[in-house]
């Protein structure tokens, strides 16, 4: 059987945020929502996607055009003013293009690709070597993006690290086929799912999509008799779900599918450069995280439920 490709978007080793002991996290392209407030724009897309950083390009320094010459399409300028970027570039006319010549006439990353085709083999090779510095406990975490769209690959990633003893986490948003999740949970050992809002329609404003499906499954996987450990994260959102009308309304289904304990973090903008290396706007740019007092008032609420809270990214497994 010739060897599964997927599209990956970053690699990153030493991670201890996102599962038991130090870990190597897997960014793998595709998603099927659009969350306002998302730190990984550039994974959205099952494809490779432009970025440009104003900050490493030296247009101005070096009156370099060499991206501009190399673009087939006339996509790309220098700008006009001082007020503007470096280059303008028309997304719309480079959004189908597979070659990237501009980034390749680029020797500084003003330009670069984002997303590469690898093989399972090709990442089997990277965790393997990467497992010699986990310690006691750590693994692979895939995510994204959602780590789950590409479903053949996904799939056989995880089988592959059941086969060679590496344990294995996902951070899913839970909005794809019920079939298929459970028909993954086999190879897996931890999952990490975000509830962002419990109101269907509020959480399709800043999504795109409703909550059904994500609500399904993860009582799907709550009541499927799997051994591994679910963990439900809230992203707190100030202006979005940051009330303790949703936290108790979150607690309530959380103690009602037979879940006991929830993970919140404060929003970050760590993901704001990316929005404006796309091209795109990020309508969180001004959002301070929210204060420790919100997040301690939200953890009291899921306390007074019943259920254990944590606060923030390092999580104590």
């Amino acid at each position: 059987m010739p060897d599964v490709k997927g599209l990956v978007f970053d690699l990153q080793a030493h991670s201890v945020h996102d599962g038991p002991g130090c870990r190597t996290l897997v960014f793998l392209s595709g998603c099927p929502l659009r969350c306002e407030w998302c730190s990984n724009p550039e994974g959205w897309e099952p494809r490779p996607r432009l970025m440009f950083s104003n900050v490493k390009c030296k247009q101005r320094q070096w009156r370099c055009t060499r991206c501009v010459e190399a673009c087939p399409r006339g996509a790309i300028r220098v700008a006009e003013t001082e007020a503007e970027e470096q280059l303008v570039i028309d997304r719309s006319l480079c959004k189908d293009c597979t070659t990237f010549d501009c980034a390749k006439a680029c020797s500084v990353e003003g330009l670069r690709v984002c997303g590469r085709e690898m093989t399972v083999a090709e990442l089997m090779r990277i965790l393997n070597r990467d497992r010699q510095y986990w310690g006691q406990g750590g693994g692979v975490t895939f995510t994204g993006g959602e780590p789950l769209f590409q479903k053949d690959f996904i799939r056989e990633l995880l089988r592959r690290c059941q086969r060679d003893y590496i344990h294995t986490a996902v951070e899913t948003t839970a909005h794809t086929d019920p079939d298929f999740l459970l028909s993954v949970l086999p190879h897996l050992e931890w999952i990490f799912v975000d509830i962002k809002h419990m109101d269907p329609e509020q959480h399709r404003e800043k999504t795109g999509v409703p909550n059904d499906l994500i609500l399904a499954n993860i009582r799907r996987i709550a009541r499927a008799n799997w051994p591994g450990r679910l963990i439900v994260r809230q992203p707190v959102i100030p202006g979005f779900n940051d009330t303790a009308e949703n936290a108790a309304a979150t607690a309530d289904f959380l103690r009602e599918v037979g879940l006991e304990e929830v993970n919140i973090l404060p929003f970050h903008r760590l993901g704001d450069s990316k929005w404006t290396q796309l091209g795109l706007t990020y309508a969180y740019s001004g959002q301070e995280s929210p204060p420790a007092e919100t997040m301690e008032a939200i953890q009291k609420v899921y306390q007074g439920k019943g259920l254990v809270c944590y606060v923030g990214y390092k999580t104590p497994f």
